[in-house]
């Protein structure tokens, strides 16, 4: 059986992610592997035909096709999402269809999903044949456990692949919207009482209906308002994966653009955030994705903290929710809010201005107010993850978060609460007590209102 693993990793062969792979081959010898570098050559492969070519010529002959990459904030490397971009800008998805594909990704496992969504969906859009996804802790290799796992994922895709399994389809080809939004007069202007706003996008020529609705938001507030596009921002590249940041938020690209300075000048003092762009296949365009890629030079270091953020979405956003899922997340990890999500696909352009206004109204009552509604499991799940591993696994690398984490009292795990422990310790050993512990029972609903009920009482308008 053919195998070819398309890599995703900036770093290439020295990335973890491959060394999972070659786990793999050197498990299950009996087939033939040919690993492919993407991310790492993906100037090449845009600027060179050939060499493009001659990779999915590889991918044509193979049997399986293993994805296998890094997770780099919320989702695939940029480099690899432009790999993405070019199978279907040159037409070439024909090579994929009907092979069998897996996912194999490394990572702390910080809102994992949203990646293996977006590549099933990927995977689904090509016509493949969605064979698993493997999502591995960078460190899982190491255990005999990891290693049973790995292995055992291997073993299943050869599995299916052998014996032709048949695979349903989760993700249901995107439907897309025709209409062309007319923006009409601003009924009112949305006064901005000082706060600063900027406008992030990537709308290129012809991509009127997402220009119409940057502009006709911009319109809506009565104050100056920023607006930056991601293709006239100086950004070389992605994300290298070198981690020079982790010291001193350093980024080993600083000296050669300017995305360091773009980052801290214009949008960390932003007190309201507008993030317009296009769906490009079930996300938005790579130039996205090497915005947030790069912002990783501020580590695992919230950098965005206490922001309005707002969402402009040209395309069926309500048949990609991931998309939401990915941004909930990114917010929720900034410590900051998600006000909503507008889209041209309500295809009426009095409605969609309605929304806009609603949404400019919404962002500055709550930066105003300072209203950060509570965190889900995305933002919750997050910390933790965070909390855990920088403290534990990543404080000798991450030195920058360390600190950051020790001075902000991010380090609030639950033992080193002494009362609550010495409390639970009390209540445990009075529940011993049959007589306790049936007057507790009875009383329970009672009781865990209680401590809300007298704080009602005491509200006041």
């Amino acid at each position: 059986m053919k195998v070819v693993v398309l890599g995703g990793s900036p770093k290439g062969a020295t990335s973890v992610t491959m060394q999972y792979v070659n786990y793999i081959k050197k498990v299950l010898p009996e087939h033939e592997y040919e690993i492919l570098q993407i991310s790492r050559r993906i100037k090449k492969l845009e600027r060179d035909r050939q060499a493009f070519s001659e990779v999915i010529g590889k991918v044509r002959s193979s049997d399986l096709v293993i994805w296998a990459f890094p997770l780099y904030v919320l989702l695939v490397p940029s480099q690899y999402k432009r790999f993405i971009e070019l199978i279907w800008e040159r037409n070439v998805q024909d090579a994929f269809s009907r092979k069998y594909a897996a996912v194999l990704t490394t990572s702390i496992h910080f809102i994992d999903h949203t990646t293996h969504s977006y590549m099933h969906s990927i995977c689904d859009d090509l016509e493949m044949n969605f064979a698993g996804f493997f999502s591995a802790e960078m460190h899982d290799l190491r255990e005999l456990a990891g290693q049973n796992k790995t292995r055992q994922f291997g073993e299943q895709i050869i599995e299916s692949v052998k014996h032709n399994i048949s695979i349903p389809k989760q993700f249901p080809p995107l439907v897309q919207i025709d209409f062309e939004y007319l923006p009409g007069p601003i009924d009112k202007k949305i006064e901005v009482h000082g706060k600063r706003v900027v406008i992030v996008h990537d709308a290129r020529e012809g991509q009127n209906n997402l220009l119409n609705m940057i502009e006709q938001i911009k319109k809506s507030f009565g104050g100056l308002v920023e607006q930056y596009n991601l293709y006239e921002v100086d950004i070389v590249a992605g994300c290298q994966g070198c981690m020079k940041c982790r010291q001193n938020y350093e980024c080993a690209l600083k000296d050669k653009d300017g995305y360091v300075d773009f980052y801290n000048e214009r949008i960390k003092p932003a007190d309201i955030l507008i993030f317009a762009g296009a769906i490009n296949d079930r996300f938005l365009s790579s130039r996205w994705r090497m915005f947030f890629d790069r912002s990783f030079f501020n580590c695992h270091t919230p950098s965005l903290m206490g922001k309005q953020f707002g969402f402009l979405i040209s395309g069926p956003l309500s048949q990609t929710g991931n998309i939401r899922e990915v941004f909930e997340g990114y917010v929720q990890w900034q410590r900051s809010n998600v006000v909503d999500f507008v889209s041209d696909e309500v295809a009426d352009s009095a409605a969609l201005d309605a929304q806009l206004s609603g949404l400019a109204e919404r962002l500055v009552w709550n930066s105003i107010n300072g209203y950060i509604k509570p965190m889900t499991f995305l933002g919750i799940g997050a910390y933790k993850i965070f909390r855990d591993d920088i403290f534990s696994k990543l404080r000798f690398v991450f030195q920058a978060d360390h600190r950051f984490y020790r001075k902000h009292g991010y380090y609030d795990f639950p033992q080193k609460k002494i009362g609550l422990r010495l409390v639970n310790i009390l209540l445990g050993l009075m529940f011993r007590i049959p007589r306790i512990r049936k007057r507790f029972d009875r009383e329970l609903r009672k009781k865990m209102i209680e401590p809300h009920q007298r704080v009602v009482e005491a509200a006041q308008p």
